[in-house]
């Protein structure tokens, strides 16, 4: 009996080695994860400290800008490459919802985050909102010294040529953009657009893009974001660049990330989920994104007091039902408009206004008064506490 058990005993040490030979072998679980192309400079500070923390790697997989990384996450639908997504904006979000790429996931930590940036952004949680930030008119001050303060002031002789306006079929900031004016004219936004076609509105494929050809001075008015001031104070001590909220009134873009409908690794995706929000990663945001990190708990750099502050501004937001309802249709007729050629009038036509409708609609709201369009669906709030403070 005892040559019995010793026997056992050597056969379940020499079977416990076996089994360690695979283990130690086993191939480091990686991550795919699909964003935009400006995002490297923060995934490469917090990348590493996530594959060291979980023992994973992540493969980060860029595109030009958000509309085309939401295009390929469509495209593969059926046959998913990435496991995280990042960079969706509340622009894209319906569109990506009705898709149906995204598995929805409350983060762990989601504690952190501001409840009106979740409620604003997505409650369903398809999308974790990870920055924020407000879109403006950027311009340089020794360059411009009159700069324009309504988008009125955009279709006039002085500024014909000189504004650069990201796509929005492939870019987030073009798209929220584009949101901005539908806010301020309602209805009346392809005659907005007809007048920035005919002032020759130079319109590029994403933000990188059109950061370059304003920076080369290409053109002096760039739709950027109304931090830029903070970036060029942070990075060259240079506080010349200048920042316009038309009309007194600012469209803010959220951003979020999440995990991809038929990911294999949806374990390690939700573990990356929670990072994204976790103070370790957010606190490396500000310098390298130039957006508002959400997580509250993170304190901003000094030099982020150069920002536009936008709490004396109006902030417009259109409902995700509208946006669920509006949005594939607001692009087909931008499409119609400015890339085929077509009037206001033959890609709307219940539109009876005339372009000079539009005129009327900025003065009405030029100043403040007031915002108002047909057919408009707006909402005018007061600005949250936290992005008074920040911006």
């Amino acid at each position: 009996m005892k040559r019995l058990a010793s026997l056992l005993i050597v056969a379940v040490f020499a079977l416990s080695l076996f089994g360690a030979v695979p283990a130690t072998a086993k191939e480091t679980p990686t991550l795919t994860v699909y964003s935009y192309e400006s995002i490297e400079p923060w995934m490469k500070e917090i990348i590493p400290i996530f594959e060291n923390e979980y023992g994973a790697k992540v493969r980060l997989v860029t595109f030009g800008d958000a509309g085309e990384v939401l295009s390929k996450l469509i495209l593969e639908k059926d046959n998913p490459q990435a496991d995280v997504v990042i960079g969706i904006d509340n622009s894209y979000l319906q569109k990506a919802i009705q898709a149906e790429v995204l598995i929805p996931y409350r983060p762990e930590n989601a504690g952190y985050i501001p409840e009106w940036i979740i409620e604003d952004f997505d409650p369903t949680f398809h999308l974790t909102p990870y920055d924020y930030g407000a879109i403006a008119i950027v311009y340089k001050k020794d360059v411009v010294k009159n700069p324009p303060k309504t988008f009125e002031d955009l279709t006039k002789p002085e500024w014909k040529g000189k504004l650069i306006v990201e796509n929005p079929l492939t870019s987030s900031t073009g798209m929220a953009f584009f949101l901005w004016t539908i806010g301020v004219y309602g209805d009346m936004w392809p005659y907005y657009w007809e007048k920035l076609k005919q002032n020759d509105v130079i319109i590029v494929k994403g933000w990188g893009e059109g950061w370059e050809m304003w920076d080369k001075n290409q053109a002096p008015l760039f739709v950027s974001y109304a931090t830029d001031p903070a970036y060029s104070a942070c990075n060259y001590n240079d506080t010349s660049i200048g920042v316009v909220f038309l009309n007194n009134t600012a469209y803010v873009q959220i951003e979020g990330a999440g995990i991809v409908k038929g990911t294999k690794n949806l374990e390690l995706a939700k573990k990356f989920i929670n990072f994204l929000i976790s103070k370790e990663a957010q606190e490396k945001l500000p310098l390298n994104q130039w957006m508002y990190p959400v997580n509250k708990e993170v304190e901003l750099p000094p030099c982020f007091s150069y920002a536009l502050d936008v709490s004396s501004a109006k902030v417009i937001s259109i409902t995700s039902e509208e946006l669920a309802k509006n949005t594939d249709k607001w692009l087909r007729e931008w499409r119609a408009l400015m890339v085929e050629g077509k009037k206001p009038e033959e890609i709307s036509p219940t539109q009876t206004a005339t372009a000079s409708n539009t005129g009327e609609t900025e003065s009405q709201g030029g100043e403040g008064s007031g915002i108002c369009g047909p057919g408009a669906v707006i909402g005018l709030a007061v600005l949250p506490l936290a992005l008074r403070r920040r911006l």
